[in-house]
Protein backbone atom coordinates (compact mmCIF):
# COMPACT_ATOMS: atom_id res chain seq x y z
CA UNK A 1 0.00 0.00 0.00
CA UNK A 2 1.31 3.42 -0.89
CA UNK A 3 1.91 6.10 1.99
CA UNK A 4 -0.96 8.84 2.31
CA UNK A 5 1.16 12.21 1.02
CA UNK A 6 -1.23 14.50 2.83
CA UNK A 7 0.82 13.13 6.42
CA UNK A 8 3.85 14.95 4.49
CA UNK A 9 1.98 17.91 3.11
CA UNK A 10 3.39 20.83 5.22
CA UNK A 11 6.68 20.06 4.22
CA UNK A 12 5.40 19.00 0.89
CA UNK A 13 4.75 22.48 0.10
CA UNK A 14 7.77 23.75 1.38
CA UNK A 15 9.73 24.38 -2.42
CA UNK A 16 13.04 23.08 -1.07
CA UNK A 17 11.56 19.85 -0.29
CA UNK A 18 8.45 19.29 -2.51
CA UNK A 19 6.85 15.95 -3.88
CA UNK A 20 10.00 15.06 -5.95
CA UNK A 21 11.86 15.54 -2.80
CA UNK A 22 9.27 13.08 -0.37
CA UNK A 23 9.89 10.44 -2.50
CA UNK A 24 13.63 10.36 -2.01
CA UNK A 25 13.00 10.46 1.40
CA UNK A 26 10.43 7.73 1.57
CA UNK A 27 13.44 5.72 -0.51
CA UNK A 28 15.89 6.09 2.05
CA UNK A 29 17.33 4.18 4.41
CA UNK A 30 19.24 6.10 7.78
CA UNK A 31 21.25 4.00 9.98
CA UNK A 32 20.85 6.09 13.31
CA UNK A 33 24.08 4.82 15.74
CA UNK A 34 23.24 5.43 19.22
CA UNK A 35 19.74 5.77 20.68
CA UNK A 36 20.35 8.14 23.59
CA UNK A 37 19.84 11.85 24.02
CA UNK A 38 20.62 13.10 20.41
CA UNK A 39 19.84 9.47 18.42
CA UNK A 40 16.14 9.77 20.20
CA UNK A 41 15.56 13.64 19.01
CA UNK A 42 16.86 12.61 15.18
CA UNK A 43 15.15 9.31 14.96
CA UNK A 44 11.95 11.26 15.97
CA UNK A 45 12.55 13.60 13.82
CA UNK A 46 13.31 11.45 10.53
CA UNK A 47 10.54 9.01 11.32
CA UNK A 48 8.18 12.20 11.15
CA UNK A 49 9.74 13.45 8.13
CA UNK A 50 9.32 9.90 6.31
CA UNK A 51 12.26 8.26 5.80
CA UNK A 52 11.59 4.68 4.55
CA UNK A 53 13.78 2.93 6.62
CA UNK A 54 15.18 3.55 9.92
CA UNK A 55 17.94 1.33 11.18
CA UNK A 56 18.23 2.16 15.43
CA UNK A 57 21.52 0.75 16.83
CA UNK A 58 22.14 0.77 20.28
CA UNK A 59 24.11 -1.25 23.18
CA UNK A 60 22.35 0.02 26.11
CA UNK A 61 18.96 0.21 28.30
CA UNK A 62 16.81 2.60 29.59
CA UNK A 63 17.55 4.20 33.25
CA UNK A 64 15.43 6.57 35.01
CA UNK A 65 18.01 9.62 34.69
CA UNK A 66 17.63 9.59 30.59
CA UNK A 67 13.79 10.32 30.97
CA UNK A 68 15.12 14.06 31.60
CA UNK A 69 16.59 14.65 28.08
CA UNK A 70 15.66 11.33 25.66
CA UNK A 71 12.50 12.37 24.38
CA UNK A 72 11.24 9.03 22.89
CA UNK A 73 11.10 7.28 26.70
CA UNK A 74 8.98 7.34 29.17
CA UNK A 75 8.07 5.71 32.52
CA UNK A 76 6.45 3.05 31.50
CA UNK A 77 9.54 2.18 28.94
CA UNK A 78 11.92 1.81 32.10
CA UNK A 79 8.93 -0.39 33.84
CA UNK A 80 9.14 -2.71 31.38
CA UNK A 81 13.33 -3.11 31.24
CA UNK A 82 13.48 -2.57 27.58
CA UNK A 83 16.39 -1.75 25.51
CA UNK A 84 16.22 1.64 24.37
CA UNK A 85 16.43 0.44 20.57
CA UNK A 86 13.31 -1.96 21.32
CA UNK A 87 11.66 1.32 23.28
CA UNK A 88 12.70 3.37 20.19
CA UNK A 89 11.42 1.05 17.29
CA UNK A 90 7.89 0.52 18.94
CA UNK A 91 7.61 4.24 19.52
CA UNK A 92 8.46 5.20 15.74
CA UNK A 93 6.20 2.72 14.37
CA UNK A 94 3.70 3.78 16.56
CA UNK A 95 4.47 7.36 14.98
CA UNK A 96 4.78 6.69 11.32
CA UNK A 97 3.33 3.02 10.28
CA UNK A 98 4.12 4.05 6.67
CA UNK A 99 8.14 3.33 6.61
CA UNK A 100 10.35 0.24 8.58
CA UNK A 101 12.11 0.57 11.34
CA UNK A 102 14.18 -1.72 12.85
CA UNK A 103 15.80 -1.75 15.93
CA UNK A 104 19.42 -4.01 16.62
CA UNK A 105 20.53 -4.00 20.66
CA UNK A 106 24.15 -4.37 20.03
CA UNK A 107 27.12 -2.82 20.56
CA UNK A 108 28.36 -0.74 17.72
CA UNK A 109 31.96 -2.51 16.73
CA UNK A 110 34.70 -2.83 14.66
CA UNK A 111 33.29 -6.27 13.59
CA UNK A 112 30.01 -5.31 13.12
CA UNK A 113 29.62 -2.04 11.45
CA UNK A 114 30.07 -2.58 7.91
CA UNK A 115 27.19 -5.17 8.24
CA UNK A 116 25.11 -2.33 9.94
CA UNK A 117 25.63 0.66 7.76
CA UNK A 118 25.23 -1.60 4.48
CA UNK A 119 22.92 -0.49 1.81
CA UNK A 120 22.58 3.05 3.97
CA UNK A 121 21.93 6.24 2.25
CA UNK A 122 23.42 8.56 5.14
CA UNK A 123 24.37 7.00 8.82
CA UNK A 124 23.50 9.88 11.59
CA UNK A 125 26.11 9.21 15.38
CA UNK A 126 23.95 9.75 18.45
CA UNK A 127 26.65 7.55 20.02
CA UNK A 128 28.25 8.41 23.24
CA UNK A 129 31.88 7.67 22.80
CA UNK A 130 34.30 9.03 20.53
CA UNK A 131 36.23 5.01 19.83
CA UNK A 132 32.37 4.59 17.99
CA UNK A 133 32.96 7.73 16.26
CA UNK A 134 36.16 6.90 14.51
CA UNK A 135 35.14 3.50 14.11
CA UNK A 136 32.03 4.53 12.03
CA UNK A 137 34.31 7.30 10.41
CA UNK A 138 36.21 4.71 9.27
CA UNK A 139 33.71 2.49 7.69
CA UNK A 140 31.71 5.07 5.94
CA UNK A 141 34.64 7.13 3.88
CA UNK A 142 35.27 3.12 3.02
CA UNK A 143 32.08 2.87 1.69
CA UNK A 144 31.60 5.88 0.77
CA UNK A 145 28.67 6.98 2.65
CA UNK A 146 28.16 10.36 4.16
CA UNK A 147 27.66 10.86 8.06
CA UNK A 148 26.70 13.39 10.65
CA UNK A 149 28.51 13.64 13.27
CA UNK A 150 26.55 15.12 16.79
CA UNK A 151 27.54 16.21 20.10
CA UNK A 152 26.06 17.56 23.30
CA UNK A 153 27.53 18.19 26.43
CA UNK A 154 26.34 21.10 29.53
CA UNK A 155 25.50 23.79 27.54
CA UNK A 156 26.80 23.45 23.92
CA UNK A 157 27.34 21.30 21.05
CA UNK A 158 28.46 20.45 17.30
CA UNK A 159 27.12 19.25 14.18
CA UNK A 160 29.70 18.14 11.44
CA UNK A 161 28.34 16.61 8.21
CA UNK A 162 30.92 14.45 6.46
CA UNK A 163 30.61 13.53 2.77
CA UNK A 164 33.55 11.18 1.83
CA UNK A 165 36.14 12.93 -0.98
CA UNK A 166 34.33 16.47 -0.07
CA UNK A 167 34.67 17.67 3.47
CA UNK A 168 37.14 16.83 6.17
CA UNK A 169 36.45 13.56 8.34
CA UNK A 170 36.60 13.06 12.42
CA UNK A 171 40.80 12.36 11.89
CA UNK A 172 41.03 15.95 9.51
CA UNK A 173 40.42 17.13 12.63
CA UNK A 174 41.20 14.98 15.58
CA UNK A 175 43.96 12.47 14.82
CA UNK A 176 43.37 10.50 17.77
CA UNK A 177 40.41 9.72 20.66
CA UNK A 178 41.00 12.64 23.36
CA UNK A 179 42.52 10.80 26.27
CA UNK A 180 40.24 10.15 29.27
CA UNK A 181 39.24 12.37 31.36
CA UNK A 182 40.37 15.59 28.71
CA UNK A 183 36.58 15.72 26.95
CA UNK A 184 33.12 16.65 29.34
CA UNK A 185 30.54 13.59 29.24
CA UNK A 186 26.82 14.61 30.54
CA UNK A 187 27.85 12.52 33.99
CA UNK A 188 30.50 14.72 34.94
CA UNK A 189 29.64 17.85 33.36
CA UNK A 190 25.72 17.11 32.93
CA UNK A 191 23.12 18.24 29.79
CA UNK A 192 20.49 21.02 29.63
CA UNK A 193 18.01 18.93 27.88
CA UNK A 194 16.78 21.33 25.44
CA UNK A 195 20.24 21.70 24.03
CA UNK A 196 19.98 18.29 22.86
CA UNK A 197 16.80 18.93 20.59
CA UNK A 198 18.67 21.79 19.43
CA UNK A 199 22.21 20.51 18.17
CA UNK A 200 19.99 16.76 17.09
CA UNK A 201 17.38 19.48 15.04
CA UNK A 202 20.14 20.97 13.30
CA UNK A 203 21.71 17.56 12.45
CA UNK A 204 18.17 16.02 11.32
CA UNK A 205 18.05 19.08 8.82
CA UNK A 206 21.46 18.55 7.36
CA UNK A 207 20.26 14.67 7.05
CA UNK A 208 16.88 16.23 4.92
CA UNK A 209 18.86 18.25 2.83
CA UNK A 210 21.49 15.93 1.90
CA UNK A 211 18.94 12.97 0.85
CA UNK A 212 16.65 15.44 -0.96
CA UNK A 213 19.40 17.37 -2.70
CA UNK A 214 18.72 20.72 -1.63
CA UNK A 215 19.68 23.48 0.01
CA UNK A 216 23.44 24.72 1.75
CA UNK A 217 24.82 21.84 3.71
CA UNK A 218 27.24 22.84 6.78
CA UNK A 219 30.25 21.64 5.00
CA UNK A 220 32.26 23.26 8.65
CA UNK A 221 31.85 22.42 12.12
CA UNK A 222 28.52 24.58 13.58
CA UNK A 223 29.15 25.16 17.48
CA UNK A 224 25.89 26.16 19.60
CA UNK A 225 25.99 26.99 23.29
CA UNK A 226 22.33 27.57 24.30
CA UNK A 227 22.97 28.75 27.35
CA UNK A 228 24.82 31.32 26.84
CA UNK A 229 23.30 32.06 23.24
CA UNK A 230 26.83 31.97 21.16
CA UNK A 231 26.35 30.74 17.60
CA UNK A 232 29.66 30.08 15.50
CA UNK A 233 30.29 28.53 12.05
CA UNK A 234 33.50 27.29 11.30
CA UNK A 235 35.16 26.64 7.68
CA UNK A 236 35.90 23.53 6.11
CA UNK A 237 38.84 23.04 3.92
CA UNK A 238 38.33 19.71 2.88
CA UNK A 239 39.91 16.83 3.54
CA UNK A 240 43.65 17.25 5.04
CA UNK A 241 46.57 16.15 2.83
CA UNK A 242 48.20 13.84 5.57
CA UNK A 243 44.67 12.46 6.90
CA UNK A 244 45.71 8.97 7.42
CA UNK A 245 41.88 8.09 7.06
CA UNK A 246 40.59 9.71 4.10
CA UNK A 247 43.75 10.46 2.64
CA UNK A 248 45.72 7.87 3.03
CA UNK A 249 42.80 5.17 3.59
CA UNK A 250 44.17 3.86 6.59
CA UNK A 251 41.52 2.65 8.78
CA UNK A 252 43.15 1.86 12.23
CA UNK A 253 39.73 1.93 14.10
CA UNK A 254 38.03 -0.38 11.54
CA UNK A 255 41.28 -2.49 10.89
CA UNK A 256 41.12 -3.25 14.98
CA UNK A 257 44.78 -1.71 15.01
CA UNK A 258 43.00 0.75 17.92
CA UNK A 259 40.64 0.77 20.29
CA UNK A 260 39.53 -2.10 22.36
CA UNK A 261 36.30 -4.48 23.36
CA UNK A 262 36.11 -3.91 26.90
CA UNK A 263 35.08 0.06 27.87
CA UNK A 264 34.67 2.02 30.73
CA UNK A 265 31.22 3.73 29.86
CA UNK A 266 31.30 7.52 30.06
CA UNK A 267 31.38 8.62 34.06
CA UNK A 268 28.54 5.75 34.75
CA UNK A 269 30.79 3.67 37.07
CA UNK A 270 30.53 0.74 34.51
CA UNK A 271 32.14 -1.36 31.95
CA UNK A 272 30.86 -3.13 29.12
CA UNK A 273 32.43 -6.21 28.18
CA UNK A 274 31.25 -8.12 24.76
CA UNK A 275 32.58 -11.35 23.65
CA UNK A 276 33.14 -11.92 19.72
CA UNK A 277 31.63 -14.92 17.87
CA UNK A 278 29.86 -16.25 22.12
CA UNK A 279 26.51 -16.61 19.48
CA UNK A 280 23.04 -16.01 21.51
CA UNK A 281 22.44 -16.15 25.03
CA UNK A 282 19.56 -18.46 26.46
CA UNK A 283 18.69 -15.32 29.08
CA UNK A 284 15.58 -17.25 30.65
CA UNK A 285 17.89 -20.66 31.03
CA UNK A 286 20.80 -18.42 32.55
CA UNK A 287 18.16 -15.97 34.88
CA UNK A 288 16.79 -19.66 35.98
CA UNK A 289 20.93 -20.65 37.45
CA UNK A 290 21.65 -17.06 38.50
CA UNK A 291 18.80 -16.44 40.92
CA UNK A 292 20.20 -19.51 42.57
CA UNK A 293 23.18 -17.50 43.89
CA UNK A 294 22.06 -13.93 43.02
CA UNK A 295 19.13 -11.72 43.03
CA UNK A 296 17.25 -11.28 39.42
CA UNK A 297 15.77 -8.10 38.70
CA UNK A 298 14.70 -8.29 35.24
CA UNK A 299 14.27 -11.26 32.70
CA UNK A 300 12.73 -11.03 29.22
CA UNK A 301 13.71 -11.55 25.20
CA UNK A 302 16.41 -8.95 25.64
CA UNK A 303 18.36 -8.47 28.93
CA UNK A 304 19.19 -10.49 32.12
CA UNK A 305 20.18 -8.22 35.12
CA UNK A 306 21.39 -9.56 38.37
CA UNK A 307 22.57 -7.91 41.52
CA UNK A 308 25.43 -9.85 43.45
CA UNK A 309 28.11 -8.66 45.49
CA UNK A 310 27.09 -5.07 45.54
CA UNK A 311 27.58 -4.69 41.40
CA UNK A 312 24.42 -4.88 38.93
CA UNK A 313 25.29 -6.83 35.71
CA UNK A 314 22.84 -6.56 32.85
CA UNK A 315 23.67 -9.12 30.41
CA UNK A 316 21.81 -9.03 26.83
CA UNK A 317 21.30 -11.77 24.27
CA UNK A 318 24.18 -11.12 22.01
CA UNK A 319 26.40 -12.05 25.17
CA UNK A 320 27.18 -8.74 26.03
CA UNK A 321 27.70 -7.11 29.50
CA UNK A 322 27.47 -4.15 31.22
CA UNK A 323 28.86 -3.88 35.28
CA UNK A 324 27.82 -1.39 37.24
CA UNK A 325 29.62 -1.14 40.21
CA UNK A 326 33.46 -0.70 38.93
CA UNK A 327 35.13 1.31 36.43
CA UNK A 328 38.23 -1.67 37.12
CA UNK A 329 38.11 -3.47 33.87
CA UNK A 330 40.16 -6.66 35.45
CA UNK A 331 37.54 -6.60 37.86
CA UNK A 332 34.83 -6.33 35.35
CA UNK A 333 36.51 -9.22 33.24
CA UNK A 334 36.78 -11.43 36.77
CA UNK A 335 32.91 -11.19 37.42
CA UNK A 336 31.78 -11.60 33.76
CA UNK A 337 33.71 -14.84 34.02
CA UNK A 338 32.40 -16.02 37.65
CA UNK A 339 29.18 -15.33 36.40
CA UNK A 340 28.27 -15.88 32.90
CA UNK A 341 31.38 -17.71 31.88
CA UNK A 342 34.19 -17.25 28.87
Amino acid sequence: MKPDLSRYLRQTIFPGIGEEGQQKLLAARVVIIGCGATGTVIANHLARTGVGRLTIVDRDFIELNNLQRQLLFDEQDLADNLPKAIAAERKLRAINSDIEVRGVVSDVNAENIEDLIEGATLVMDGSDNFETRYILNDACLKHNIPWIYTGAVSTYGMSQTIIPGQTACLRCLMRDIPPPGTTATCDTAGVVGPLVGAMAGISAAEAIKLIVGQGDLNRGIIHFDVWYNSFEQFANSGPQPDCPACRQRNFEFLNQEKGGQTVSLCGRDAVQIRQPGAGKLSLAQLGDRLSEISDVTACNDYLLRFTVDNYEITLFADARAIIKGTQDESVARGLYAKYVGT
